[in-house]
């Protein structure tokens, strides 16, 4: 009988496949193929390519390629725990716009395309900046019904919800961040169609600007900013800005909500390769500058790159890498303030430094130099602007805590 049951409710959201419900059932959870289910922008290509040195042959990168990852039973290097232990699709390691690491599995290669999920939300982040900058965007503490007037329609939270707010991950929305529960928020958005008519109906948990939540909606709405303000879909306004003047090796595309509405998936759904994400990255730890052309401004690259800590470090659709002083294992805890400082000195936390009291003590929260863009099944856009280190990884499944690998990167490559 249950499984009677089960096959009419398959057959029911097949009958009506135009809702999200029947796309969430056929195509069950995203997939970094996922851009050959929906309409899409195209974004082109300049035909004068960029390309990175390639240093593979280096004693540098041969130091990179000896990296050993092992667990209690086996040890291998990182080319073949890559292959045999992981769903990566694409590896690329690059110091000082050398490529030291480059390599595909899955029967993927530098010119295959696949979807880098909420990495797409750093891509739209440099978009914002950039209407910023050619004053499409006035001010990021404008409130988003400036350009997305629609929304005046709904809660009246809208009108006091910034672009920072959202840039922040401080809306105060009321959404649920999950692609697995078909009828929830996520699942809603990235299946279904119309988005900004989802959003229009959506209410509020808190007051805009109170509360740090990752939630996709944001970006939803600062991709509807930039392409309400500047008159072109968000594809295309890359395409002009960014991937053309950077040379980019493949042409990339970038997935709408349907074609009657062609509103971007700005927080998800950008689909490139790894090679040319890796441009991304270079632009950022340039400041913005590619190879003597202004892309966007340095206050912008700034901005988004230093951690935030009162945010939980995230910042302009960005993550700075952070944490919490400790020894051994264990959190460093200190009476008083004065005592927290003290020892951030000592230990040379001299930068990008908070101190936060617990309910009984003080400790140091501190930020680094390095940041990164993250997205489902490991996607991963990691910068070390000390080392000028870009680290790519792309994949169809999160199997591995790949910041270990990064480390170890780091680590061997260090002077």
């Amino acid at each position: 009988m249950k499984s009677h049951l089960y096959f009419f409710v398959v057959f029911i959201a097949f009958t009506f496949s135009s809702c999200h419900l029947g796309r969430f059932v056929w195509f069950n959870y995203a997939n970094i193929t996922d851009h050959e289910i929906f309409p899409y922008t195209e974004v082109n290509t300049s035909g004068t390519p960029f390309f990175f040195e390639d240093a593979t042959d280096t004693p540098m990168a041969m130091k990179v390629r000896e990296i050993t990852i092992s667990n209690e039973d086996n040890r291998w290097n990182l080319d073949k725990y890559l292959d045999e232990e992981t769903r990566t699709v694409g590896f690329v390691v690059i110091k000082n716009d050398s490529i030291l690491f480059e390599n595909y599995y899955e029967d993927y290669d530098r010119t295959q395309i696949s979807n880098i999920f909420s990495v797409s939300k750093s891509i739209t982040s440099l978009l914002v900046g950039i209407a910023v900058d050619e004053g499409y965007i006035k001010s990021v503490d404008d409130p988003i019904t400036d350009y997305v007037p629609a929304l005046k329609k709904g809660d009246s939270r809208f009108q006091r919800l910034t672009i920072q707010h959202l840039l922040d991950m401080r809306s105060g929305i009321d959404y649920n961040e999950s692609y697995t529960n078909p009828f929830k928020h996520m699942a809603k958005l990235y299946y279904g169609k119309d988005q900004l008519g989802q959003i229009e109906k959506m209410t509020f948990l808190y007051e805009p600007g109170t509360v740090h939540r990752y939630q996709s909606v944001c970006t939803s709405l600062l991709g509807i900013a930039v392409e309400k303000s500047t008159g072109k879909e968000l594809g295309v306004y890359l395409e002009e800005k960014v991937w053309k003047p950077m040379g980019m090796e493949n042409s990339a595309s970038w997935s709408v909500d349907d074609n009657k509405h062609r509103s971007t998936k700005a927080y998800c759904c950008l689909n490139t390769t790894a090679i040319d994400l890796a441009k991304i990255a270079r632009l950022y730890l340039n400041m913005g500058n590619w190879n003597g052309q202004q892309i966007i401004s340095k206050e912008w690259i700034i901005a988004s790159t230093t951690p935030n800590l009162e945010n939980e470090g995230y910042q302009n659709q960005w993550y700075g890498v952070h944490g919490v002083s400790r020894e051994d294992g264990k959190v460093l805890t200190y009476p008083d303030s004065l005592s927290a400082e003290a020892a951030a000195k000592e230990k040379e936390y001299l930068t990008h430094i908070v101190y936060k009291k617990g309910a009984e003590d003080w400790r140091i929260y501190y930020g680094t130099n390095n940041y990164y863009a993250l997205g489902i099944l490991g996607q991963h856009m990691y910068i070390d602007p000390d080392q000028k280190l870009i680290i790519v990884r792309l994949g169809e499944k999160w199997d591995e805590n790949y910041f270990r690998i990064f480390q170890k990167i780091q680590y061997v490559i260090q002077g």
